[in-house]
C-alpha cells in the first residue's frame, strides 16, 4: 500500500484531534474529487512498518491525547490497500485503548467484498458513497455530497 499524507496531528477530519492517514488508490474518478493526486494506487511513499508503528504510538501518547484514527485518500477499500488497512485497524483496536477509527470510501456497504466488510466490522464510523458533484453541499458536516451516508459501526 502507498498512502500520501499522515498527520500525527489533525482536527478537520472527524472528531477531537485525531491522527489521519490519506491513502494512495480510488478507482472511483468521482468528478470534483477534491484529492485527486491520491487516486493512483502507486503514487505518494510505500507505507511501512515505521509508519504503521509511528501511529499506534502518537494514539497511545499521552502527551497530545487523541481521540482516535481517521483513514481517507485514496480509497481506504481500494483492493490494494485492503491488506495493509486490515492489519493497521487489528492493531489500533487492540493496542490503542478507547481509540475511534474513523474511514471514508467510496464504496457503499452493499458493494463489499468480504475482506472490505471485515475492515469496516472493526471501525467506528463510515463514511460511504461516492462523491457527487451536483450533490455536493459545504454545510454538510463529515462529508461532501448529501448522498454519502454516515455510519455508526460500533460505539465505544
Amino acid at each position: 500500500m502507498n498512502y500520501h499524507v499522515y498527520h500525527s496531528i489533525d482536527v478537520i477530519n472527524g472528531p477531537g484531534t485525531r491522527c489521519t492517514l490519506f491513502v494512495s488508490g480510488c478507482e472511483h474518478n468521482c468528478k470534483g474529487c477534491y484529492n485527486k493526486s491520491t487516486l493512483n494506487p502507486n503514487s505518494g511513499h510505500l507505507f511501512c512498518q515505521q509508519l504503521e508503528d509511528k501511529i499506534i504510538a502518537d494514539l497511545n501518547d499521552t502527551r497530545i491525547y487523541r481521540r482516535g484514527l481517521s483513514l481517507s485518500g485514496g480509497d481506504p477499500l481500494h483492493p490494494m490497500n485492503c491488506e495493509a488497512i486490515l492489519k493497521l485497524v487489528k492493531r489500533v483496536k487492540s493496542e490503542c485503548e478507547n481509540k475511534d477509527i474513523w474511514m471514508w470510501t467510496g464504496y457503499e456497504l452493499n458493494e463489499l467484498n468480504e475482506t472490505q466488510k471485515e475492515i469496516v466490522a472493526l471501525i467506528d464510523t463510515l463514511i460511504d458513497g461516492r462523491f457527487e458533484q451536483d450533490k455536493a453541499d459545504p454545510s454538510l458536516e463529515w462529508r461532501g455530497s448529501s448522498n454519502q451516508i454516515i455510519h455508526t459501526i460500533n460505539v465505544l
